[in-house]
């Protein structure tokens, strides 16, 4: 259908402006997402790195990435616009080449600006005891007043 047609099309069009695949549809944690997610592991070692690509207006609830010593995450932008927000702090604007440094314990969202696709490499940073804990969605209010 005519839905179908334009979604790959945009996907062709995230994939021929980054280095990474765009990966499979996000099934395994669609509910921590307001909007369509895809994933693609790079590596699943000790190491977990992954390309995470959301579609236009897509961003993950708020969430804390804990550890008992150690972990956090590393976001590495490589394509599109996205934003980025500390819980009591401002949205940062997002694009290629931008890096975000994430430490246990912080509460925050990230995702893709409202008409922009938005790929990140996400590593997670090793850590003992590491988890997420996965809070409430982003609001439409709250994420519509960004640029």
């Amino acid at each position: 259908d005519l839905h179908k047609a334009i979604r790959r099309q945009r996907q062709m069009c995230i994939r021929d402006r980054s280095l990474f695949p765009i990966g499979k549809p996000n099934m395994a944690y669609e509910k921590y997402f307001k909007g369509r997610s895809y994933t693609e592991i790079l590596s699943g070692g000790d190491l977990q790195v992954v390309n995470v690509t959301f579609e236009p207006a897509c961003r993950n609830n708020w969430h804390i990435h804990k550890a008992e010593k150690g972990g956090g995450q590393l976001l590495l932008c490589v394509s599109g616009r996205g934003w980025y927000r500390e819980w009591g702090g401002e949205a940062r604007p997002l694009s290629a080449g931008d890096t975000v440094e994430i430490s246990a314990g912080v509460k925050h969202w990230h995702g893709a600006a409202r008409d922009s696709w938005f790929s990140h490499i996400a590593v997670e940073k090793p850590g003992q005891g590491c988890s997420t804990e996965w809070l409430e969605p982003v609001s439409d209010e709250e994420y519509f007043k960004l640029g």
